[in-house]
Parts: structure tokens; sequence; C-alpha cells
């Protein structure tokens, strides 16, 4: 008699996936790029928390603008000279450097501008103001810097179409269900933060992408708080405009990108009118330039588009995952001191957030704890942080911010604590 058949063992489970160590950053290293950071402040070493307001340039940025400046300075495309054709060439090499950053399909949708408010001015005046009128609306939340709010302000007045605010929680969200309520058949353009500079709620831009896209509502990014904490890739996020400063990223002032999708730019018309945005010119009529030139009127910052890309060199060159893990970091072990404070209370505690804090100090005016730290030697922000609305929702006048960046360091977070315990001595 044949023996029974046995029953297969079952496979033994997977092992669960070791989760990848969050990457290191060299911080000391990394300093040694900053010379501002070996300066004194009222007789104390300097403790730079305003990263989110600008961040200080590190020496490659520096060399690549003084670089050019001293070897190929000259106007751009319009000279048949050596410099110019170098200078020409560093400009639109700037230009590709920013594509591939965004991971955007063309140069033709990489616009360099003057910064993030220039760049939302753009799709204001270019995109919007053209195509609304009464009946339409944009749709924005109660996180958003000025610059993202007061130019849809200024399209409302000037073609009578509607401003629509999704509200923000106590923690300093977005409750999605509500932004989608707002989500109407009215909806034209939905323009969001991709990361709040006053409190630093990471947005859930994805799911707003792909709600209004849904809905075939084209959207744009504010993404000057995101760019120098993450990896921005503007084709996975579907987004349809994308804009951001250069010295938020470690670059230079006066420089400044927006991406737009190739088929919108091409039908929005120039917003301003000069030189290098022309291909002929008669007294009867204008021929405009091609993508991108066609919104680049005049001499452009071209010292600064080298740095800019530079200064992206410098971001990739260093890993922005461990950047972004590091600022994590500090940010974590500083809301826990902060927290241990007494009379201190954070405003906007999202679950998600990049590395900044806005906080006040009881019995402590904002702008007066900003000078006491100042003395200490710490650099903080104070006041509305240009996001008003914010600051009345939370029923505050002005906050103090302290916002860290790949060189900042554990020392500096209790530097920022031991200042804050004097502030309390000098006014209790």
């Amino acid at each position: 008699m044949a023996a029974p058949a046995r029953e297969a063992a079952a496979p033994a489970p997977a092992p669960a996936p070791v989760p990848a160590p969050a990457p290191v950053l060299d911080v000391e290293r990394v300093r040694k790029d900053f010379p501002i950071l070996s300066r004194t402040v009222h007789g104390r070493p300097l403790v730079y928390l305003d990263s989110a307001a600008s961040a200080q340039c590190p020496r490659p940025v520096m060399r690549a603008v003084e670089d050019y400046c001293m070897q190929s300075h000259a106007n751009v495309h319009r000279g048949v000279h050596l410099l110019s054709q170098e200078a020409t060439a560093a400009y639109e090499g700037a230009r590709d450097r920013v594509r591939r950053f965004l991971n955007a399909r063309s140069t033709r949708e990489i616009l360099f501008v003057r910064g993030t408010t220039e760049a939302i001015n753009l799709v204001a005046q270019s995109y919007a103001r053209p195509r609304f009128g009464p009946g339409d609306e944009i749709l924005i939340t109660g996180l958003e810097h000025h610059a993202n709010i007061v130019p849809w302000q200024m399209v409302r007045d000037q073609t009578g179409c509607s401003l629509a605010v999704a509200p923000i929680d106590r923690r300093g969200e977005l409750p999605l269900n509500e932004f989608f309520k707002r989500l109407t058949p009215r909806t034209r353009l939905v323009a969001v933060a991709h990361v709040s500079n006053a409190l630093g709620t990471i947005l859930p831009v994805e799911e707003i992408v792909s709600a209004a896209h849904a809905r075939g509502i084209p959207v744009l990014i504010d993404g000057a708080q995101a760019v120098s904490h993450r990896a921005v890739d503007v084709r996975a996020l579907d987004c349809d405009f994308y804009a951001f400063s250069g010295h938020k990223l470690y670059g230079p002032t006066g420089i400044g990108v927006l991406y737009g999708r190739e088929a919108l730019l091409a039908e929005m018309p120039p917003w301003q009118g000069g030189g290098d945005m022309i291909l002929t010119v008669t007294f009867e009529r204008t021929t405009y330039n091609e993508l991108p030139w066609k919104f680049e009127a005049g001499t452009p910052n071209m010292s600064g588009a080298v740095g800019l890309a530079a200064a992206i060199d410098y971001v990739e060159g260093l890993g922005l995952d461990a950047i972004g893990a590091h600022e994590q970091r500090l940010l974590e072990e500083a809301t826990a001191e902060l927290q241990r404070i007494a009379g201190l209370t954070i405003i906007g505690t999202a679950a998600h957030k990049a590395s900044v804090i806005s906080f006040t100090l009881e019995g402590i005016h904002p702008h007066d704890l900003g000078t006491i730290l100042d003395s200490e030697g710490v650099a903080v922000r104070t006041g509305h942080h240009c996001a008003m609305p914010v600051m009345e929702f939370f029923g505050v006048p002005a906050t103090a911010r302290a916002s860290f960046a790949c060189y900042n360091t554990r020392e500096e977070v209790h530097r920022l604590s031991a200042a804050l315990h004097r502030a309390r001595e000098v006014f209790r």
C-alpha cells in the first residue's frame, strides 16, 4: 500500500524588509562652505535660524558668480563676440540645470524670473486675467503667503471672478474634505503652497493636483519653501505651474523660476514687453519670440542664473534626502526642547512639517523676543511672515519663527533654547 502523500510545507514568511538608515550629513564639513557662519553677533557666535526667509550662500555658489563676472560677463542672446557667446551658454546651461532639477520635459517650460512672487504674478496676469470673468473662481488655502493671495485678488478685481479659500484647522493642517468641497464647476484654477512658510506644514499636493485634474482644473504650486528640503519632480506631481526662488535654495537673490506646462505657456500672451521677447518689431505690430524667451523681456539676471545652477549642484551633491533627514532630526529635537519651556506655545503642529517652528512666549511680544534672541547671537524671524491671514486665524499678532537648514546643528538648537530661557528671565 502506498504511503499517504504528505502535504507540502507552507513556505516560510519572507522576512520584513529592514528600513534603510536615514542618510547622514557631515554638518561640520558643510558649515565650512558657509563663511558667514564663522562670524560673531554681539560678541557671540552666530546662530542663523532664518533660512526660510533667505538661506545663506555656500562658497561654490559665490565662486560660480565671481567666475562668471570676472571671466564671461556680457549680454546674452545678442552678441557674436566670445564673451556674449560664453554668457549665453552659461545662462542657457543654467536653464537646463533647472530643467533637470525639476525633471521638466523641456527647457521651453523653464522661465527665469526674479523670484516666486514674480512667477505667480506672471501666471495671474498672463494666464488667469485673459481667461477669467464673473462666475469663475480661483481656489487657494488659508495657509498661503501674501504672494499667493494678492495676485489673485488683483485678478479678481480686474475680471470680476471670485476668490475662494479652503480653511485650515487648529493644527495648521489643510483638511482635504474641506478643500474638495470647494472644488466646484466654477473653479478655474487652484493655487496652493507646497510648504507653508509661516507654519512649516507640508500640504498634500499630490492629492490636490489629482482631485483638481479629475475636474479639468489646472494647478499652480508655490514651491518657495519646498525645494531646499525635498526633491521635486514636476512630472510626477503632474502640476501645471511650479514656482520657486533661488535665495531659499542657497542661491543668489533676484533669481527664481516658473515651470509651466508647455501647452499652457504657448497659449499665454507675454506679460511684459521689451527686448529679447520679440522676433520682429515695427510701429504697426510685433511678432513675439518662442518659449521660453517670450516671457523674459529685457536683460536677464545672468549671474543669478549661474549662481542658481551652482546652488542646485551644491544641494544635489549633499543629497536632498540627507538634508531633509538632518533637518527633520533638528526639528524633532527643537520641538521637544521648546515644548518644555513654560509659557511657550508652538503655532502650527501639523503631522507633516518642514523644518520650521513658529512660536509665541507668554508675556513677550515676538518683536521683543527676537531682539533678545539677537542679543544672544540667535537670528530668528519675527512678525506675520507675509501670512497675515494665518496670524489672524490663530489669534496672534505675530510669531517668532526658527527655521533650520543643512548647516544648523544640535548645539544651535540648545543655543536657541537657552536664549529663550534668558528671555523669560528678562521679562520675569
